[in-house]
């Protein structure tokens, strides 16, 4: 699976639902709490630039003193809103010229990022993920269908393979998980070491709104065997901190 080929399938398949929404929906408020939907375009079309200021190695972006990322990106969105069709237009100007950037990158140098260096890929992996988090964000609260696709398992991926900080974000040590996740056509994703003490099984897109904050384990059916699966669930993001 190409990374950036399926980070510009999420995004146009993003475009596309945009594409069909007028001005009244696009003020409407968003799944993202105090943000409408324009305002989470915003916010997606600052962090593409973003992403090319940093291959640029300006890293500007991300000079936040004492803010944390939260309160940052919400003073950046507040700061850019505008109307529908300039905030449409400056995204899609930002998603290719994202994509672009990353493609172009050194594949093994590592750029600045929100809690840490990243390379290209696993940059585009960060990407992908928050296009499809805030696309349930959009999609979700309009009532728009928005199915689960393949591209789930570069998110799952990432999920799992950052338990090392979500765990020590939490003040915990971190320990080897296995997943096996069942993905939308009932293919199967395995993380981690088979032998692992703990273990989560489940749909591979619960987990990964359980990653986005987007559902809380409990409202999903994962099951979580070991004695760390449960607080895996608990601290797993597929976001910084």
């Amino acid at each position: 699976m190409d990374i950036f080929f399926d980070l510009e399938a999420e995004q146009d398949r993003l475009e596309a639902i945009l594409t069909g929404l007028d001005d009244e929906a696009w003020r409407s408020p968003s799944g993202a709490p105090g943000w409408t939907i324009a305002d989470v375009v915003v916010h997606l079309a600052q962090t593409n630039e973003a992403v090319v200021a940093s291959v640029a190695a300006e890293d500007a972006a991300w000079r936040r003193g004492t803010q944390t990322v939260d309160e940052l990106v919400d003073l950046m969105v507040r700061a850019d809103r505008a109307a529908p069709a300039e905030v449409f237009d400056r995204w899609k100007v930002a998603c290719r010229a994202s994509v672009a950037a990353l493609r172009a990158a050194d594949p093994a140098r590592r750029f600045p990022w929100a809690a840490a260096p990243l390379k290209p890929a696993t940059l585009a992996t960060t990407r992908l993920a928050e296009h499809w988090a805030h696309g349930l964000d959009i999609t979700g609260p309009l009532g728009i269908d928005f199915p689960d696709t393949e591209r789930l398992r570069h998110i799952a991926w990432l999920g799992h393979s950052t338990l090392p900080y979500a765990f020590a974000l939490a003040g915990r040590e971190p320990r080897p998980i296995y997943c096996r996740l069942t993905g939308p056509r009932d293919e199967t994703w395995e993380f981690g070491p088979s032998g692992a003490a703990s273990s989560i099984f489940g749909d591979a897109g619960s987990f990964c709104r359980v990653g986005a904050r987007r559902l809380v384990p409990e409202e999903t059916d994962l099951v979580a065997s070991g004695p760390d699966a449960g607080e895996a669930l608990r601290v797993l993001r597929n976001y910084a901190a």
